[in-house]
Formats: structure tokens, sequence, C-alpha cells
């Protein structure tokens, strides 16, 4: 009898201790459900934890409190999945958070840098929220954070984009930084992020390669950035990647701008084996425009103006073949940049004398050749050029020619021919 007394007693004395714990306790200034395990304890003006809470809790929102420190005082709920420290006074991350954690939102705080003890060993965590902080550094472990999916840093005071980020990272937020730059390799692992939010910073540009790994990105956003679009050097891979990418561009950096990089002049025709020679590069375009329409061999059609049509033609039908070789229209390098020349037509009279006697004593031989090229058009230079043809025919006429010149070559005597023709036409005008 007094056994069995002995052993109730005893049970009741287990039951005392752990019904408790089991039926869970719900501190007075906050909000308990599921078996209490859901502690809400937002919004009271706490500055420490309030007493009864359990240590088997999974949810635990201490937001809009006044927190300063938390170091050291969560690290007994070792199944706490979803931490809220949001909207406190906190400096820092606490240390020594229970390794349990999936979700970590720390947001509208005063923490200034994200310490690599932080994250070393949440390699359960899946969501971390640090956004509207003051965070200037962000210092991540190299293969920490292995089941990171979300990381929001958006709202603080970073210069460059955190390196080290976990590869399995799907989402992430750095929009309203300050950041302007990405060191090489800082997205090179990240072939899983489908979002990147990069808008209100003061990137110029994006480094070539930056981008190049991101095959499963879907949206990034670039928007309110001050973009260097005449920087030819650094903005053209940005440019050209957002015209590439199959991701959705919120946001294209100048869109409502030219781009100077962009060379609009098509590129020279390379000449052909047909075209080597330098009397026939310059000319193809020009044969082509009077090959269309091609002037009867006997008529001239366009003469200098200072030569008037009426008195040139009488003299150009008195030689029976007249030909009309195309020639180039060469560059004019002048101090106002280069002009075009004005197209010239050579005109061979073989024999001046048939069908029209007075002009053999003036032309000299009846079997010397002579070459007449007539300007075609008005040279944009035309204000250089000398203004009066019969002075350059004086000024021909009296230089005199040396007693013991030797006989003159073929081109010698076409340029003889030129000026005693161009004598003739002038005395006839």
């Amino acid at each position: 009898m007094e056994y069995h007394i002995l052993n109730t007693s005893t049970c009741l004395l287990v039951l005392l201790v752990f019904i408790p714990t089991g039926l869970g306790i719900c501190p007075s200034s906050c909000k308990c459900s599921g078996n209490d395990r859901n502690v809400d304890c937002s919004g009271r003006n706490l500055t420490v934890l309030p007493q009864g809470l359990q240590d088997n809790l999974t949810y635990l929102n201490l937001s809009f409190n006044q927190f300063v420190d938390l170091d050291h005082q969560l690290t007994r709920f070792t199944n706490l999945r979803t931490l809220d420290i949001s909207n406190n006074w906190l400096k820092n991350v606490p240390a020594h958070l229970p390794k349990s954690l999936w979700e970590l939102y720390a947001t509208n705080n005063n923490i200034k840098v994200l310490q690599k003890l932080d994250t070393a060993y949440q390699w359960n965590l899946r969501v971390l929220d640090v956004s509207r902080n003051m965070v200037e550094r962000a210092v991540l472990i190299n293969n920490t954070l292995s089941s990171l999916k979300f990381l929001n840093l958006s709202s603080n005071k970073l210069w460059t984009v955190p390196t080290n980020m976990p590869y399995n990272i799907e989402t992430v937020d750095l929009s309203n930084n300050f950041l302007s730059q990405i060191l090489p390799g800082t997205l090179v692992r990240l072939q899983h992020l489908t979002s990147l939010y990069l808008h209100n910073n003061k990137f110029s540009y994006i480094p070539d390669k930056a981008f190049d790994q991101l095959s499963q990105l879907q949206v990034v956003t670039l928007y309110n950035n001050p973009w260097s679009c005449s920087d030819n050097q650094n903005i053209p891979y940005v440019l050209q990647w957002v015209q590439g990418t199959a991701a959705h561009v919120v946001g294209a950096p100048c869109a409502d701008q030219p781009w100077p990089w962009a060379s609009t002049t098509p590129a020279p025709a390379q000449p052909t084996a047909l075209d080597s020679s330098p009397m026939i590069k310059g000319t193809k375009a020009a044969d082509r425009e009077t090959s269309a329409v091609a002037p009867e061999p006997t008529k001239v059609t366009k003469t200098h103006k200072q030569f008037k049509a009426k008195e040139v033609t009488p003299l150009a039908t008195q030689s029976h073949p007249v030909l009309f070789p195309g020639t180039d229209r060469p560059l004019l390098h002048s101090p106002d940049g280069p002009q075009e020349a004005a197209a010239t037509r050579t005109i061979h009279v073989q024999d001046p004398t048939e069908g029209n006697a007075s002009l053999a004593p003036a032309t000299g031989s009846s079997t010397t050749p002579m070459t007449l090229s007539i300007t075609s058009g008005m040279p944009t230079n035309y204000s250089k050029m000398p203004q009066s043809t019969t002075a350059t025919l004086r000024k021909e006429e009296a230089t005199p020619s040396a007693p013991d010149a030797r006989v003159p070559s073929c081109a010698s005597r076409w340029e003889m021919g030129l000026l005693l023709y161009l004598a003739v036409l002038h005395a006839v005008a």
C-alpha cells in the first residue's frame, strides 16, 4: 500500500513539472498560437525579452519595439524557423543566432556592417532581409549560406556589389544604394539567379562580361542610374547585353538617347583586282554615271563656266573621233576640310586641220595629236582657282622654253598641243 502511494506521488510530481511545458505558457505581453510555439510580441515597446517564452518556439516576432542589443539572447531557441527583429534600434545582427533559422528579417534598424560571423553558420537560412539600414559593407564567406534563396540589401549605403554571394541564390535586391561598380567575378557563380534589382544606384556603366553567366535571369531593373551614354569605351557592353538578353529589362539604359559609339558611316568598298591601278581607283563611280547617259561623240555636253557652249561646239566638232573617258573626282585637302574637285573630260583631236584649214598655222604639225581637258562642273574651292583663263594663257605663253631642250616626250607633246589648242580657242573666242 505504501508502495502504491509513493509511486502515485512520483507520477504527480512529474506531471506537475512537465505539463506546463507541454501545454505552453504565453507571455502576457504577446500573442501566441500553435500550442504557444508561434509568438507575436510586436509593437509592445519592449527593451528586453518577455518572460515565459518556450525554448521550442518556431516563430518569434519582435518587430516594432525598442531593442538595442539581442546578442546571445536567442541562442536557446533551437527550433526557431522565423525571426523578425525589424523596426528596432539594433546596431548589428544579433550574435549567436540559432542555426535552425530559415528566415531572418532585420529591416529598418541601425545596422552598419554585415559581419561574416553573422551568417557564417546559417546553413539552413533561406531568406535574409537587412534592407533599410545603414549597411556600408556586407562581408559574406565563400561556400556559406548554401540554402539562401532571397537576399535583400536594398536601401542601404553599399558602394560595391557584395562578393561571395551563395551560388544557389535566386533573388538579389540591391536597389536604392550607392552602387557604382561590380568587381570582376562577383556574379560569375550565380547561375540560378532569376531576379536582380539594381535600380536607383550610381552605375555609369556595367563592366564587360559582368552579366554573361546569368543564364537563368528573368528580371533585371536598371532604371534611375546615371548612365554615361557618351562613354564609347565602357557603355557599349550593357547596351548590347540589353538587346541580346532574354530577361525582362526594366529601365534599359540610354533608351531615349542615340548611341554615339555606333558608327553610321558605311565601310569603304575594297578595291578589286581590276581596280588596283591608281588611274582606275577613283574613276569607277564616275564611269558608271557617264555610261548611263553617254553623250554623242561629236558634241560637248559639259564645259567650264568660263567657256560658252555655243563657242566651244564648232571647234570641237572639227575633229573626227572625240573620246570622253571618265575621270576620278579626287578630294582636295584644304584648311576647310576635304573638298570634291570638279571632274574633267578629255577630248583627243587627231586632225585639227581637217575641216578648218585656218587653224593649221596656229596648231603646228597636222600629225601632232592634241588633248583638251574641259572641267565638268564648278569645283568647291573655286575662289582659290585662277579667275581668268586669259591670264592663265598669257602666263603660259610668257614662259620661255629652254634653248637646249631635248626632244619632248609623248606627254610633253600633249601638253604643248593643249597649250596651242587653248591659245587658238582663246583667239577665236
